[in-house]
């Protein structure tokens, strides 16, 4: 955060303060939750659904926090606003303003938004100071609260925008002022929310059509809306993908991992990722095509893109577990994810010589598209050659009528975990279990239960 006087600080929410003088500086970054309110923070006072943020100032205070921020009167000092979301959003916008010096870069698409975030900040945290989006945090609360950390020294900062409605990401973009909008692709994750795919992709666009002059848009190439969306206006683009001006060539696959040589326009060198899937690619090649906008140089890039690791869980974590190969790939779900997830398994059971275990729960949000996206993915596992389907707690996954039954595959349709772990017997040492569903269907518990059960312990 900037230093700003909270005489200012008031001025610019909109807010009346409450003992507090008009001199005192403020430059502490601001917080949400009271337990992490501390020294150095201010607390956010939000009114949820299922808990009201000022029944939490004063433990907020008395831990640190310097003020707060509310919506209505508290008897601790206080910055008293009509709608502190509105509130964070101003502030976001005014010290964005004063931040001449740092280059913001702004994310989105249907998948991929987290994994490029870490790829990229990878990549320019070996060039200076940067601040990145935590976990996904991508929303009109998010990405003030990533904002709201630069301080005159960063010099880079990677919000990922998210949407659930349409115009959320133009509101975020106009906030933001990104020097830099990337969309990755647009899929068929919360389709539900938005009603077609056309729908989707437009909301995604917002990024693009919200940037000013003069700023850069990199689009990746694989669908057939994003390459378009900066056609006709007066920005800079940068396509990355097969053939585009930030590609990857002569890619191999050696355990699941990504070898390819990285080509820009300032030069072609090799990386290896040690992120798992070789739907990797396109993450890192959306992070290669934003460094390369920054000017960052290619040997860098490719630095930076070799000593990624992903910081947040469950999304392609490969465990080995007595003879046991588990992909746990459940943060979330869509028909495009989950086939990239099974490609993975599928090369993974081939190297090591056993079977392939495809463990798949509901993907969620999809709206029209649910039964035929489910369908989709069972097309595919005949098609690649998954020897087990494994349907938990769903009938969705069904083959299309009149699929060919010589395709090589055994559905085994579970109703619960404890179904599920009935087949835990048919394990053998060298085979590889995929675990992939909707967040919300807690495959965590699942995962746990499956290792305990083959390691032999009570479940």
């Amino acid at each position: 955060m900037i230093n700003i006087s909270a005489a200012e600080f008031a001025k610019v929410v909109s807010g009346k303060l409450n003992l507090i003088s008009d001199e005192m500086i403020i430059n502490e970054i601001p917080v949400i939750n009271s337990d992490k309110a501390v020294k150095g923070t201010f607390f956010v006072a939000f009114k949820g659904e299922h808990a009201d943020g000022h029944d939490f100032v004063d433990s907020a205070i008395n831990s640190g926090a310097k003020f707060v921020l509310v919506s209505k009167q508290v008897n601790v000092p206080s910055i008293q606003v009509e709608d502190v979301g509105q509130a964070l959003l101003a502030l976001t916008s005014y010290v964005r303003s004063k931040l001449t010096g740092l280059k913001l870069v702004g994310i989105t698409g249907s998948q991929g938004k987290t994994t490029t975030k870490e790829f990229l900040g990878s990549i320019l945290q070996l060039a200076g100071n940067t601040v990145a989006t935590e976990g996904n945090f991508n929303t009109d609360i998010g990405v003030p609260l990533t904002i709201l950390r630069c301080n005159e020294q960063t010099k880079y900062c990677i919000v990922e925008m998210g949407a659930r409605h349409v115009g959320d990401i133009a509101k975020l973009t106009k906030v933001a002022a990104p020097d830099v909008g990337v969309v990755l692709v647009v899929g068929r994750a919360h389709l539900g929310e938005f009603g077609s795919v056309e729908a989707l992709a437009k909301t995604k666009a917002e990024l693009i059509t919200n940037l000013l002059p003069n700023t850069i848009a990199v689009l990746g190439s694989y669908d057939k809306f994003t390459p378009k969306m900066a056609d006709n206006l007066a920005i800079k683009k940068i396509i990355f993908g097969d053939g585009q001006t930030v590609r990857a060539a002569d890619i191999e696959m050696h355990g699941g991992y990504a070898h390819f040589d990285l080509v820009t326009p300032t030069g072609r060198n090799p990386v290896s990722l040690q992120l798992l899937g070789e739907h990797q690619i396109p993450n890192a090649l959306g992070a290669a095509a934003a460094a390369y906008a920054l000017e960052i140089n290619n040997e860098q890039i490719a630095t930076g893109l070799i000593t990624a690791t992903l910081g947040s869980k469950w999304r392609m974590e490969i465990e080995e577990l007595d003879g046991l190969k588990i992909i746990n790939d459940y943060y979330n779900a869509n028909p495009e994810s989950t086939k990239a997830a099974i490609k993975t398994l599928v090369l993974l059971s081939q190297e090591s010589g056993g079977a392939s275990w495809a463990v798949l729960g509901k993907m969620h949000e999809l709206g029209e598209a649910e039964q035929s996206g489910h369908q989709e993915v069972v097309k595919y596992c005949q098609e690649i050659g998954v020897d087990h389907l494994v349907t938990v707690g769903t009938g969705l996954y069904k083959p299309e009528e009149n699929e060919n039954s010589e395709k090589h595959l055994l559905i085994h349709n579970c109703a619960n975990a404890d179904t599920v772990l009935e087949l835990v017997s048919n394990f053998s040492a060298g085979d590889v279990i995929l675990l992939k569903a909707s967040r919300s269907e807690k495959f965590e518990d699942l995962a746990n239960l499956l290792r305990s059960k083959w390691s032999g312990g009570v479940v």
